[in-house]
Formats: C-alpha cells, sequence, structure tokens
C-alpha cells in the first residue's frame, strides 16, 4: 500500500520532515517513490512552514494511497488557514 508521510530530515535538535509517498513497508527515511512537500515545524517570521503540491497529492489519493494521521492534520489545517 502506498502512504503519504512525513520523512524526517535536518540535524539534531533542528528538525525538518519532507513530505513523501512511499510504500508502507519501507523505512521512515528510505526509499520514496516521489517527493510531494515539506514541513518545517520551526519555521519562525517570514519563512515557509508548511507546502504541498496539491496537484500531486490529490493523484495519489486518486490511485489510492492513505495519508498519514500527522500529514492529514497538517493538510486539513493548512486548507482552514487558506480558506
Amino acid at each position: 500500500m502506498v502512504v503519504i508521510r512525513l520523512s524526517r530530515g535536518g540535524s539534531k535538535k533542528r528538525p525538518f520532515y519532507n513530505i513523501v509517498a512511499t510504500d508502507s513497508r519501507n523505512r521512515r527515511d528510505g526509499r520514496f517513490i516521489e517527493r510531494i512537500g515539506f514541513y518545517n515545524p520551526i519555521a519562525s517570521g517570514a519563512a515557509v512552514g508548511f507546502n504541498i503540491n496539491q496537484d500531486r497529492l490529490a493523484h495519489w489519493q486518486g490511485v489510492g494511497a492513505q495519508l498519514s494521521p500527522t500529514v492529514e492534520r497538517l493538510v486539513k489545517s493548512s486548507a482552514k488557514k487558506a480558506a
């Protein structure tokens, strides 16, 4: 099953997450199919904290990919801010 989830990057105490489409059997930071966005939880000021390609998200959901609970929460909150 394909899942859309966070893949951790960044250095110690400074997390940065890529939002990726991957097979659910792969490791968290392992191989992925496509990077569709990012999440920076410590963004401040004019820095962008969350960005996702809505077209690719819709594509992956259309072919049956599931969102992880965290990614689902982030997408909902960003849609709420945009409205």
